[in-house]
């Protein structure tokens, strides 16, 4: 089944260097639904002008890393979980996100997690 989505962590993950940001504009570019998935309240605009969906909070009555929360984004890009990688630094929410049926990303460096990302998407190098 190919990987469709992609759901990003903010603080952390996208706060690590443009370099995070630009894989999002490249995945998007090629075809994935693209999410931020933040306990955050607010994200800069031009970060959140990047995604498809943005979901901050307990916006939609569950907050990671309960498993739902990733089934609910992965719904709202139109897609099945399975069809998701999630990007997060926190080891509980990449627990809950495999949990709810995602491959997923435990982001620790800029250089593993764009490399993990390009090769589950299928994406070109820029």
């Amino acid at each position: 089944m190919p990987l469709r989505g992609l759901l990003m962590d903010y603080a952390g993950v996208l706060t690590d260097g443009p370099e995070v940001l630009a894989l999002v504009r490249r995945a998007r570019a090629a075809g994935v639904a693209t999410a931020l998935v933040s306990d955050g309240r607010t994200v800069p605009d031009e970060c959140a002008a990047t995604f498809d969906a943005v979901v901050l909070g307990p916006a939609l009555g569950v907050r990671k890393p309960d498993p739902e929360i990733f089934r609910r984004v992965a719904a709202i890009l139109g897609l099945p979980v399975e069809q998701c990688v999630v990007v997060d630094d926190h080891a509980g929410n990449v627990r809950g996100a495999r949990k709810a049926g995602a491959v997923v990303v435990h982001h620790c460096d800029v250089v593993t997690t764009i490399g993990e990302v390009e090769i589950l998407l299928d994406l070109p190098p820029p």
